[in-house]
C-alpha cells in the first residue's frame, strides 16, 4: 500500500473542515434570503461552494427562472394587447409608456427642487440685506409652497400608514392580551369586533373628518388635519387583525405553563411579559403584518375619497387631469403601491424573524 503523507492528510482535513464551516454559513444565511425575497441567492453560493450544480440550477430556476419567466410573459402580454384597449383617455399605455413617466415623475422633482433651493436662497439673501440694514424686525422665513412631488407624495402616504399603524397597534395589542387572558373580555370585546371589524375606510371617513374637525381646532399644531383623519382611518380599519391574532395567541398558550405561573405566583405584569407574549409573538406578528397590509389599502382609498396628500390623491388628481399621460402615471402609481406593500410586508417579516426565532423562514 502506498503511504499517505501526514501533511497531505492535514490539508485534507482542512478543506473538509473549511467547506463544512462554509455550507454551515449558508444554511445561517438561508433563512435571511427567505425573508428578503432572496432565497435564490442560496443555491448560487451551494455552487461556489461544490454542490452539485444540476441540482443547485433546478433550484435556481425554480426560485429565479420561472418568476422571472412569468413577469416576462406578463410584460409580453401587457404589451401587446394594451394598445387595443381604447378608453376616454386613449389606448391603455404598455410598459415602455409607463417607464417613461417614472422618467417625467422623476425630473418633476428635480425641477420642484431646483426651485425650492432658489426659494430659499432669495429668502436668506434678502433677510441677510435686512438684517443689514438694521430692519432685524421685518425679516420673516416662509415655507416653499410648490407643488408637492410624486416621491413627496410617496413619502407623505408611507409616514401616514405607519403613525396610524402604530396608533393601532397601542390599542390592538393590550385589547388582543385581555381578550385572550379573560373570557369576560374576549365575551365584550367580540361583539364590537364582529360589528365594526366589516365596516369600510368610506364609511369611517366622513365620521373621522367631522370628529377631527371638531376636536382640533389648532392651525399650527404638530400634525395637520388631513395627516390626523388619514392616519386614524388606518387606525380604525386595521387595528382588527392584530387584536384577533393577539387574542388567540394568548388563549393558545400551553396550559402548563399558565399553571407554572400559577405556582410561581407570578403577578400579572410579570406574567404578560416573561409567558404571554413570548409565547403568543408569532401570532401576534401575523396580526400585525396583516393589519399593515390592510392600513396600507385603506389609505389609499382614504386619501383619494377625502382629497388629502399622498398616493391616493395624486390618482384621483391624475383621473381628474384627463390628459394623455395621465392613464400612464396611475399606472405608475398602481406599482408603486404594490411594491411598497410588498416591501412594508418583508419588513415586518424580517422584523418577525428578529423576535421569534421562527426557522420556518
Amino acid at each position: 500500500m502506498t503511504a499517505i503523507d501526514p501533511e497531505t492528510l492535514a490539508k485534507g482535513q482542512t478543506r473538509a473542515e473549511r467547506r463544512a464551516a462554509f455550507h454551515a454559513r449558508i444554511t445561517r444565511a438561508d433563512g435571511w434570503f427567505k425573508v428578503l425575497g432572496l432565497a435564490w441567492l442560496t443555491p448560487m453560493l451551494r455552487i461556489a461552494a461544490g454542490d452539485d450544480p444540476k441540482a443547485q440550477g433546478r433550484e435556481i430556476w425554480q426560485l429565479l427562472g420561472v418568476p422571472l419567466l412569468a413577469i416576462a410573459l406578463f410584460l409580453g402580454a401587457w404589451a401587446g394587447l394594451a394598445p387595443k384597449v381604447q378608453t376616454s383617455l386613449g389606448a391603455i399605455p404598455g410598459p415602455a409608456q409607463v417607464w417613461d413617466q417614472v422618467g417625467v415623475l422623476w425630473k418633476d422633482h428635480l425641477r420642484e427642487q431646483d426651485k425650492a433651493a432658489d426659494f430659499y436662497a432669495r429668502q436668506d439673501e434678502r433677510n441677510a440685506k435686512l438684517i443689514a440694514d438694521g430692519k432685524a424686525d421685518r425679516v420673516k422665513l416662509r415655507d416653499y409652497t410648490g407643488k408637492p412631488t410624486y416621491p413627496a407624495q410617496i413619502w407623505t402616504s408611507i409616514k401616514t400608514v405607519f403613525f396610524g399603524f402604530l396608533i393601532g397597534t397601542v390599542i390592538a395589542v393590550p385589547l388582543g392580551i385581555m381578550a385572550g387572558l379573560s373570557k369576560t373580555a374576549n365575551a365584550a370585546l367580540n361583539p364590537l369586533i364582529q360589528i365594526f371589524k366589516p365596516v369600510s375606510p368610506l364609511a369611517w371617513l366622513p365620521i373621522v373628518t367631522m370628529v377631527v374637525s371638531a376636536l382640533y381646532t389648532t392651525t399650527d399644531g404638530l400634525f395637520s388635519k388631513s395627516f390626523l383623519i388619514s392616519a386614524i382611518t388606518v387606525t380604525l380599519c386595521s387595528l382588527w387583525p392584530t387584536i384577533i391574532n393577539t387574542a388567540l395567541g394568548v388563549a393558545s398558550i400551553d396550559k402548563d405553563l399558565v399553571n407554572v405561573s400559577k405556582v410561581l405566583k407570578m403577578n400579572t405584569w410579570t406574567k404578560i411579559t416573561k409567558l404571554v407574549l413570548p409565547s403568543a409573538l408569532p401570532l401576534i406578528f401575523t396580526g400585525l403584518r396583516l393589519s399593515l397590509g390592510v392600513g396600507w389599502m385603506v389609505l389609499i382609498a382614504a386619501e383619494m375619497l377625502a382629497q388629502n396628500p399622498g398616493l391616493g390623491k395624486f390618482v384621483w388628481d391624475e383621473f381628474q387631469n384627463g390628459s394623455s399621460d395621465s392613464l400612464a402615471r396611475i399606472m405608475v402609481a398602481v406599482f408603486t403601491i404594490g411594491i411598497i406593500g410588498f416591501i412594508l410586508d418583508r419588513m415586518m417579516f424580517a422584523i418577525q424573524s428578529l423576535f421569534t426565532f421562527s426557522n420556518n423562514r
